[in-house]
């Protein structure tokens, strides 16, 4: 059974790096991006580039909008963040790196120190042009009082502080990111596909080292060849069950 092998694989290591994608979130009620039904299947990313958000009042007024309808504010942790946090309580993590914007692993319980946060939160927004930050709730609050396309008391552009297309990635979080790779003894993609780069080189760059890789992930990813156990199914099902196995 994989889920046996992928234990008996892991059971020696005390510094796996996790790496996280949407995947782990959809149990919470957030749904992906590149899935069938995911978010990119309904509006097109090219529409919400950094550089369109600056230049158009209409495409900041639509991803308020969306931001408005989004699930991501009242989401909940599910059973794979907290497993997590288990295996972190269990001294067997070096950190979690995740693609993920909705700051569930730290709303599990997982400490700042453990967490990287590759693509940025949502639950915060900054000022394109100053260094004023807010939370979004405070913002959409402003939105949902008839404020479409909010901007800072400086005059300058308000987004939320997640990374968009054309952004460029957070250098210390990158930095961060490669640090785990390079010191964790095992890693382990949790509901990514892997294609979106340069976060996916994150979990290569330990597989280069010679530590075990597994997925687990439904359906393909883009480095199922190269991992050396992969399971299929919910990351808030095989999870739980992986975490309880290495604690036996």
């Amino acid at each position: 059974m994989e889920l046996e092998r992928a234990a008996e694989m892991l059971r020696g290591a005390n510094k796996i790096m996790l790496f996280t994608g949407a995947g782990v979130s959809t149990e919470s009620g957030i749904p992906d991006f590149r899935g069938p039904e995911g978010v990119w299947t309904k509006v097109d990313p090219s529409e919400f580039t950094l550089q369109q958000f600056v230049a158009s009042a209409d495409t900041r007024r639509r991803s308020w909008a969306m931001r408005a309808d989004s699930t991501v504010m009242e989401a909940k942790p599910n059973p794979a963040h907290l497993a997590i946090v288990r295996l972190w309580q269990a001294g067997r993590m070096i950190g979690c790196v995740t693609q993920n914007i909705d700051e569930l692993h730290r709303q599990a319980g997982l400490p700042d120190e453990a967490i990287v946060e590759l693509h940025g939160t949502a639950l915060r927004a900054g000022c394109l042009d100053c260094d004023n930050e807010w939370p979004t709730a405070e913002i959409m609050t402003r939105v949902s009082g008839g404020d479409d396309d909010p901007h800072c008391e400086c005059g300058g552009i308000i987004k939320a502080l997640t990374i968009s297309f054309g952004q460029p990635m957070p250098r210390h979080e990158m930095e961060r990111a490669s640090e785990m790779a390079a010191r964790c003894d095992a890693a382990l993609s949790v509901g990514s596909t892997l294609s979106v780069y340069p976060a996916a080189y994150i979990p290569l760059e330990a597989k280069e080292r010679g530590v075990p890789y597994g997925i687990i992930n439904v359906g393909h990813t883009d480095q199922d060849h190269l991992a050396d156990f992969r399971i299929e199914g919910k990351a808030g099902v095989v999870l739980p069950a992986l975490v309880e196995a290495l604690s036996a």
